[in-house]
């Protein structure tokens, strides 16, 4: 399939598979929600004993968060990737590990034919943003537990001096890849505000939302995290 017609996330994966084979890893020391490692909380923003606790990402990746989530803290956690190859370097990478599972499929259909109770959900750049929220945040909210949270982080809205948008459509955006090649894709590039509005609607309320600065981006914010609870 030519580049230009690929999915950039299936694009994305190409590429670091055909950079080197995916190899055993060991598991990361910290969970990361920004674009820079080491800046910005850990895991313990999804609850303060995660132990036996059921956890899923919706955009795992190569499966970094999952495994340190399994290991360190104990929790069973699910990965779920829309790109199989991401799920197959995933599984290279940490798949020999206990608690955790990884899975190729689509956040909305996935979380739509389920119904498995979660005690946590996040996404670090993962589905939440890049799917609808008037129908993600819903089905996020029916899978996740009372009482219990989704943390997501999105680009911010304002990076790179970015106007914020002003209504509920996507916006255009897109993907870097390995090689500095850009794709297109649709964001819901919202401020923490809308995402307060769209959470509330699908009966979840917000807890925190920070913003993040990456010096490497200019002076402009670069990351949002927002936490929220189902009552």
């Amino acid at each position: 399939m030519p580049l230009a017609q690929a999915s950039p996330w299936h694009a994305h994966a190409l590429q670091r598979t055909a950079a080197g084979p995916a190899r055993a890893l060991a598991v990361p020391a910290r969970m990361e929600w920004t674009v820079r490692p080491g800046s910005g909380p850990g895991a313990e923003i999804l609850g303060p004993d995660l132990r036996g606790k059921r956890v899923l990402e919706l955009g795992c990746g190569p499966g970094h968060n999952v495994a340190h989530l399994a290991t360190r803290h104990g929790a069973r956690v699910t990965g779920l990737d829309l790109v199989g190859l991401q799920i197959r370097r995933a599984r290279s990478h940490y798949g020999r590990l206990a608690n955790l599972t990884f899975v190729a499929g689509h956040a909305l259909h996935d979380l739509q034919a389920s119904d498995e109770q979660f005690d946590a959900i996040y996404s670090v750049f993962g589905a939440v943003g890049l799917v609808a929220p008037e129908l993600l945040l819903p089905a996020i909210a029916q899978h996740l537990k009372p009482g219990r949270t989704l943390a997501f982080t999105v680009p911010h809205p304002e990076r790179g001096g970015r106007h914020q948008s002003q209504d509920d459509r996507p916006r255009r955006d897109h993907v870097m890849l390995p090689d500095r090649t850009r794709l297109p894709v649709a964001r819901w590039d919202f401020d923490a505000g809308r995402w307060e509005t769209h959470l509330r609607r699908a009966g979840l309320w917000v807890t925190s939302a920070q913003e993040f600065h990456d010096a490497r981006l200019g002076c402009w914010p670069a990351t949002l995290l927002i936490t929220a609870c189902k009552l």
